[in-house]
């Protein structure tokens, strides 16, 4: 889970330079459009037939969901900084959390609720002194693209019953390729060299992370993953600075504090609790 908060962090680093020159529809019909293209070789290798889903219709359904988010995600992105945007995604938690218990059945133990709670006063602690009339639009149309990515998690989640992640995460970059695609077409700029190689870069972390997600989606309950995300303020706060010259506030980094300190903290009672064969669903 932390190694593709990695991926991701680095990647909405590129996706956020190339956003401030190009349409964000455009650029996010190219970052998933690069991301299949990486794949392909993979699949050629493997054989098509190994790609192909049990359930095509819930991967277009979880598709359609996650353009749904990405499309109020590109449009936020390139007026708010790295940190921020990272931070109001870590409302995600939250609705997964909540979306677990009601949809998938998941037992929601109170360390984990305890968590996500801190984690999230972590998060307003970053996020609040910046909020102002003149740009909190766009944080909020940030925030609103949360719940929609909540819910392709958790289709992520119970596709994981009966596909493999390679399947999944290929059909992620097809669907949302596709779906993406009438957008891009009313918009379309053609990109310039270094644009393309920026696409290439971002294709390949964006298919690296959701691989790495999906199998740790696959490997324990979707609700005990989520305090772990919070490290990604850490990533995205030192990329914003060193690419974007956004120096992190003291109410970033002690934010981050809290974040991390959480982060830490539930990992290591998650630990204990496998290790006494408490937890539901034990990682495996």
């Amino acid at each position: 889970m932390m190694l593709g908060g990695i991926c991701f962090s680095f990647l909405n680093t590129i996706a956020r330079s190339i956003s401030m020159q190009m349409n964000p529809f455009e650029v996010q019909f190219l970052r998933y459009l690069f991301g299949l293209i990486a794949m392909l070789p993979w699949v050629l290798q493997v054989g098509p037939g190994n790609f192909w889903p049990s359930d095509v219709k819930g991967q277009f359904w979880r598709g359609g969901v996650h353009t749904m988010g990405l499309v109020l995600w590109f449009i936020a992105l390139p007026k708010i900084p790295l940190a921020d945007m990272t931070a109001i995604g870590f409302t995600g938690p939250i609705f997964v959390m909540i979306g677990a218990s009601w949809f998938l059945g998941e037992r929601m133990q109170r360390d984990r609720w305890i968590a996500a709670l801190v984690g999230f006063v972590g998060v307003i602690v970053v996020v609040a002194p910046k909020i102002s009339w003149d740009g909190g639009v766009f944080h909020l149309v940030m925030l609103a693209s949360t719940p929609l990515f909540a819910a392709s998690f958790l289709m992520t989640k119970a596709l994981t019953h009966y596909e493999k992640a390679t399947v999944i995460v290929f059909w992620q970059a097809l669907t949302v390729t596709l779906f993406s695609l009438p957008l891009a077409l009313i918009h379309w700029q053609n990109p310039s060299l270094w644009q393309w190689l920026g696409f290439g870069v971002a294709g390949i972390l964006g298919s690296a992370g959701h691989y790495c997600w999906t199998r740790a989606f696959h490997a324990a309950d979707i609700s005990s993953l989520q305090p772990a995300r919070f490290l990604d303020l850490v990533w995205a706060s030192s990329l914003g600075w060193l690419i974007f010259s956004d120096i992190p506030s003291q109410s970033t980094w002690i934010g981050a504090v809290v974040i991390l300190a959480t982060t830490v903290w539930i990992a290591r009672r998650e630990g204990q609790q496998a290790a006494k064969g408490l937890l539901n669903d034990p990682v495996r």
